[in-house]
């Protein structure tokens, strides 16, 4: 199966497609963690267009979208960048591909576009953590949880301030990638 894996720098759903035999790459502004020979650091958009994928596994930017800059969502600056985000969540959902997921944390997409599939947290996975996280699902089926600690740890938003922070919180946990991998990458 070929996997884009869009707004990802850090490789852990592309390497959790990769070690079961998937053709998967990521796709990001930043430079990758991983294998670069598996990265497209440019526009999705681009990448979309030229490439044929059989699923696309997306995390748009959270910065205007997440509750947990909810203080902050009234100025108008940001409430034009949530409005931007929104467009390109939609315009990824339309794209020509039979199977895609946007993954985003409880936020604004609900609102401005539509309610998530699932909500799930990463101790239903194995990972002692809690950081609660949307999946829009297209012509996929709901994660089943594979380890379920019963909780977690808010360990998200505890990461201290740092030129990391943001990358830091974005990463997906290993547990949720590999969940994706197992269950999504049989489909086809």
């Amino acid at each position: 199966m070929r996997v884009i894996v869009g707004c990802e720098f850090s490789q852990i759903v592309t390497k959790a497609f990769r070690n079961k035999g998937h053709d998967a790459f990521s796709c990001d502004y930043l430079p990758t963690e991983g294998n670069p020979a598996w990265h497209f650091q440019e526009d999705i958009f681009e990448v979309l267009k030229r490439e044929k994928f059989d699923l696309g596994i997306f995390h748009p930017q959270c910065t205007y979208l997440a509750v947990s800059g909810a203080k902050w969502m009234n100025i108008e600056w940001r409430q034009e960048a949530q409005l931007s985000t929104l467009f390109f969540v939609k315009a990824l959902w339309k794209f020509p591909i039979d199977r895609i997921a946007i993954e985003n944390p409880v936020g604004k997409l609900s609102s401005l576009w539509r309610s998530p599939d699932q909500i799930i947290e990463p101790y239903h996975f194995g990972d002692p953590h809690k950081k609660s996280t949307c999946l829009w699902l297209k012509n996929l089926p709901p994660l089943q949880k594979t380890n379920d600690l019963g909780g977690g740890q808010q360990t998200c938003w505890k990461e201290p301030p740092s030129t990391e922070r943001q990358k830091n919180r974005s990463r997906t946990y290993k547990g949720i990638a590999n969940a994706m991998a197992e269950q999504w990458g049989g489909l086809i």
